[in-house]
């Protein structure tokens, strides 16, 4: 039985990785593979008890890390609703190319250790495609903010999905993985930051954003800085208290 576990394992992981090939969502694969790996694993044990419990225990973990990370991304969703990250935008100034690249760098490093990797691109692209016009300049610029949030999400216990599952699960500390990880992260992305600045030269027109004129500048700061406040005391809330960041 365990060959066929791992067989089953494994064809689903392939039709994860073919997804457009096949034309198959990969959440579909994976919700079929891991119902035919508990299927696998429930005809391999007469105590059929101890699969329940055991399948009970890992949608209860399961469980914690969707509730988190619904009530994390509602808190990004409020902060953008009312336009908390114009904020963000309004403090650039510069019209050189390559102080842009440097700003937007660090911000979507630092902003996707607490938001997730596709909220902090999502951010900081519409950031760049308001102040920048010319294509080619916003395809290298948006190319090193995905490198940036990726970067960002992997030092932080709560800015990636897979992070978030070992910290939750306590395999890995707030503090240990900032100390371990911190240091490659910046490196995976100063690296491609100087190779990138190397191509981009000279001044842009900075492009004029409109913000919501029904939200005054008050109600924006209050908003974005609650809202990232808020998810800033996600890992000390769980250092101090020992329960799960969901509660939070």
């Amino acid at each position: 039985m365990t060959w066929l576990l791992l067989a089953v394992f494994f064809i689903g992981y392939i039709f994860i990785i073919i997804e457009h090939n096949v034309k198959i969502d990969k959440a579909a694969s994976a919700l079929i593979t891991g119902v035919l790996c508990w299927v696998v694993y429930s005809f391999s044990t007469t105590d059929q008890h101890l699969v329940s419990h055991e399948l009970l225990e890992h949608i209860s973990e399961i469980a914690g890390i969707v509730f988190f990370l619904i009530g994390a991304m509602t808190i990004v969703e409020l902060i953008d609703l009312y336009d908390g990250f114009q904020i963000i935008i309004d403090k650039i100034s510069t019209n050189n190319k390559r102080k842009l690249l440097y700003i937007v760098t660090l911000l979507s490093f630092f902003l996707s250790a607490l938001l997730d990797n596709l909220t902090t691109a999502i951010v900081m692209s519409s950031l760049v495609i308001k102040i920048l016009e010319n294509n080619q300049d916003r395809m290298l610029m948006i190319g090193m903010i995905v490198i940036a949030a990726n970067s960002g999400g992997a030092w932080s216990p709560i800015g990636d999905v897979t992070t978030t599952m070992l910290w939750i699960g306590n395999q890995i500390t707030t503090m240990g993985i900032i100390k371990s990880i911190i240091l490659p992260s910046m490196v995976s992305v100063l690296i491609p930051m100087f190779l990138i600045a190397w191509k981009l030269k000279g001044q842009f027109e900075k492009k004029l954003t409109t913000s919501n004129k029904n939200i005054s500048d008050t109600e924006r700061s209050v908003i974005f800085f609650t809202g990232l406040g808020m998810l800033i005391f996600v890992p000390i809330f769980k250092t101090i208290t020992h329960l799960p960041p969901l509660w939070e």
